[in-house]
């Protein structure tokens, strides 16, 4: 696992990050997409923004079970990757979904409440894209660039209920990915517990 995680990890990730794309684009021109190809375009890519985001968060807890830390080394990568996806998302939203037609647009983030919670989303995202890069953590100083990222715990779970609003009779795919998302945040929580547990015997022993 070591070595893998060293030179050959992050372009390795970055390639099966663009499978998605290019299984699209396949169905594109193969005339995969039924018979609303803009409706597919635009819930594939969602689809997607939504699992590279649960991706992410899954990170901290697989490190923390497996004791691999390599794996952070591409946590950025599949940031970015899910602000990418969202952002075609949205892209094919407004382009092939309603053509540039903004009151139509603010139309719809005004009057359906699950595009609302998906334009709040990307707003969300847009800052933690923005201030990926090693400059921007010595910028913002490391703390205040955790506070900022902590935003991808609001970011998951407005994402699962943008999902769960859309989704008009069955709700099980939803469901599933709220029940991922409970999953990991549980684990954060579970750890926070025991990190607080396990100092208090020292705190306690101080005159």
């Amino acid at each position: 696992m070591g070595p893998f995680m060293g030179r050959a990890a992050k372009p390795v990730v970055f390639i099966l990050c663009l499978l998605p794309l290019a299984w699209l684009a396949w169905r594109a021109t193969s005339g995969g997409l039924g018979a609303n190809p803009i409706e597919a375009t635009n819930r594939y890519l969602g689809d997607w923004g939504l699992r590279f985001l649960l991706m992410v968060l899954a990170v901290t807890p697989f490190a923390g079970l497996s004791g691999w830390k390599g794996v952070f080394r591409v946590r950025r990568m599949l940031g970015l990757f899910a602000f990418t996806y969202v952002l075609l998302h949205l892209t094919s939203y407004v382009v092939l979904d309603h053509f540039f037609s903004w009151r139509d647009i603010w139309a719809d983030i005004v009057k359906r409440n699950f595009i609302t919670v998906g334009m709040v989303n990307v707003v969300l995202l847009t800052p933690l894209a923005a201030t990926s890069t090693n400059a921007m953590v010595r910028r913002l100083g490391a703390r205040r660039w955790r506070m900022v990222h902590r935003l991808v715990y609001v970011i998951g779970i407005l994402g699962v209920v943008h999902f769960y609003m859309m989704v008009k009779a069955d709700v099980r795919e939803p469901l599933v990915y709220a029940a991922i998302l409970a999953l990991l945040l549980g684990w954060r929580v579970a750890a926070a517990w025991r990190r607080r547990r396990g100092r208090r015997p020292a705190a306690s022993a101080r005159p």
